[in-house]
């Protein structure tokens, strides 16, 4: 009796140090977005708040740490959060990646990282990415943290230890790609998720992951910004609101830690649908599929037989046209949103790394490069042995594709260039995050008009669509949801409508009778606008209904198949004269990016997430 007495007690005073050895608190602070109204001076209240407390370990930021992920924002920010003296770790937000003139690469040099990883007290802390970045679309966690992921919980296997998962996303539909983060941290000893992006507190349950939210450290109509507090004690989480002017509001969530014992869960989550491809499995199939440990943000060029692309973890590749096989790689210094152009054995693609490449094309050495001042994303477009391509810097370039020489360049262009341009008439046509859209003599560099939305948020942009040219008109739709026609000769309005049933976005195509511009709402409709009324005239409408749909990738087509691209994976085949739907084939849950059509019974498609495959139809 003494012994077990003895033995109940030794567990009690264990069991009471662990709970104590688990006591700390930390703060969450997040949204904070420098370079907005206010966002600078939140942040640096909010810091030196932060300063005063004395009982504070850490602080965790999860995203949106600045209004458009810029350069200077960006330096800002760091700048602003040296002054802290606790010890803090940051991940980027969807403000951080989608509307970067780095390609969300200065994130990378400037906080050291994307993601992070730490111990503390009996806890792990892990957090991630969230995307989108550089594409309109559904967040998503970039496969190459994934992949991060996977190399962390392996060099730490102890299953027992609490995690606590944090990214900026809610990790629910909100992100394409939320069960391949759960289904991971689910494997382990997972007790808290939380995340930031709705400038709300709010609590959830993320598949029986207590989650929360936290607000913004914006003022928002307020007087003050604030964050939050967060306190670990006695196997709990409580969450308490903090404004900048020092005053603490009541605890408003407090989430029980506990292991879920998620092996022993039966539970079925809800997770994407396949079916679609087993409905037109007579219709098309799979050639073969290539899976990259990083995203790939951009399309394909061929040449020859080799499929060449390009991923954000700063790898131009090559891939066999007839197997997928990996043929060669090529390493850039940054992330490569540019889609690759070849023309006479010579590939032409730009990195933001602040480099315009020039590799051979059989065998992906370097046979020149160009030095820019900031991220090239746009892509190059070749016509006649001359590449033709926007940059960060403010300077759009017309180099000799053989040589990498320079012949002209423009250095007007507002804000920075992530769309490819398009050729008509001698004309280099494209579009800017900066409200500029632009037409240059392709001979000369000059500039023969320039057109401006009238937006001054630049959000609104007419940059990630592809211009398309056709009898003398230029149309181009933009995030404002307007669709305009402008005079291809001297950049004058022709048409400029919106229309509340027809909320077009960034995606477009071109008819190959030159008949219709193909257009995609944000509704899921598929629509032709006639190319010869004097206004927004819907003269063929397709069968396809996708669910609410962003994704700005170009519509394109053969003679007999429109390819519509979602940002979920789902390419749509419609039949360009009835506009019956003729097959569809679910790639992935990632963005798709435009399609490589190889005649008319086989293309070449990629998703965000890394996927490539090949179709025949």
């Amino acid at each position: 009796m003494i012994k077990r007495t003895y033995t109940i007690i030794c567990i009690m005073i264990f069991a009471f140090n662990f709970l104590h050895a688990q006591t700390f608190k930390f703060a969450h602070v997040t949204d904070t977005h420098v370079g907005g109204a206010t966002g600078e001076e939140d942040l640096r209240r909010t810091v030196k708040d932060l300063n005063t407390l004395k009982d504070i370990d850490f602080v965790i930021l999860s995203g949106d740490i600045t209004e458009f992920g810029a350069d200077h924002e960006l330096k800002l920010a760091k700048q602003i959060l040296d002054s802290l003296s606790l010890p803090w770790y940051v991940i980027p937000g969807n403000h951080d990646g989608n509307w970067s003139e780095n390609g969300a690469n200065t994130f990378r040099s400037v906080f050291g990282g994307e993601t992070f990883f730490f111990k503390h007290k009996g806890f792990m802390f892990l957090g991630t990415n969230s995307g989108p970045n550089m594409r309109m679309s559904p967040g998503q966690i970039p496969r190459e943290n994934l992949v991060w992921m996977d190399s962390v919980f392996s060099a730490h296997p102890d299953r027992n230890t609490p995690l606590i998962y944090i990214n900026h996303y809610p990790q629910d539909s909100s992100l394409n790609n939320w069960f391949e983060a759960l289904d991971r941290v689910k494997a382990r000893n997972v007790q808290l998720a939380f995340c930031g992006h709705g400038h709300i507190n709010k609590v959830y349950d993320w598949e029986g992951i207590p989650g929360i939210m936290g607000r913004s450290n914006l003022r928002a109509k307020n007087e003050y910004g604030g964050y939050n507090i967060v306190t670990i004690d006695q196997g709990k989480a409580t969450y308490q609101e903090r404004t900048v002017d020092g005053r603490y509001l009541n605890p408003w969530a407090v989430i029980k830690l506990e292991n879920h014992h998620f092996e022993l869960d039966k539970k079925k989550y809800p997770r994407p649908n396949y079916a679609v491809n087993e409905k037109f499995a007579s219709k098309v199939a799979v050639d073969w599929v290539f899976q990259d440990e990083s995203d790939i943000g951009s399309g394909m060029a061929l040449y020859k037989d080799l499929i060449i692309t390009a991923n954000t973890s700063g790898d131009v590749f090559a891939l066999d046209n007839n197997t997928g096989q990996k043929k060669w790689s090529f390493k850039t210094g940054g992330k490569v949103y540019s889609t690759p152009a070849a023309w006479k054995g010579v590939v032409v693609v730009g990195s933001s790394d602040h480099y315009i490449y020039g590799l051979d094309a059989e065998s992906g050495l370097l046979k020149w490069k160009v030095k820019t001042e900031k991220a090239v994303l746009g892509s190059p477009l070749i016509q006649s042995g001359t590449a033709y391509i926007g940059g960060s810097d403010g300077v759009f370039r017309a180099l000799d594709v053989l040589t990498g020489k320079e012949k002209w360049n423009f250095k007007g262009v507002k804000g920075y260039v992530s769309t490819l341009p398009t050729y008509y008439q001698n004309l280099i046509i494209f579009g800017s995050w900066g409200n500029g859209f632009y037409a240059l003599n392709a001979q000369s560099g000059k500039l023969e008009w320039e057109w401006n939305n009238g937006h001054a948020n630049r959000m609104f942009s007419a940059a990630a669509c592809y211009p398309v040219a056709v009898n003398n008109a230029i149309y181009v739709v933009a995030p404002d949801r307007f669709m305009t026609a402008l005079n291809a000769k001297n950049g004058k309005v022709i048409w400029r409508e919106k229309m509340d049933t027809i909320r077009v976005r960034e995606s477009m195509g071109l008819s190959t009778d030159h008949k219709y511009v193909y257009v995609k709402t944000m509704d899921g409709d598929l629509l032709g606008i006639s190319t010869k009324a004097d206004k927004m005239e819907v003269s063929w409408k397709s069968d396809l209904k996708l669910p609410y749909e962003l994704t700005p990738s170009a519509i394109t087509a053969n003679n007999k198949i429109v390819f519509v691209p979602s940002h979920s994976g789902l390419l749509s085949a419609v039949n360009a004269s009835s506009g019956a739907v003729l097959w569809q084939y679910k790639i992935s849950n990632g963005m798709v990016n435009p399609p490589l059509i190889m005649g008319n019974k086989g293309l070449v498609c990629s998703t965000m997430d890394g996927k490539i495959v090949k179709l025949k139809f």
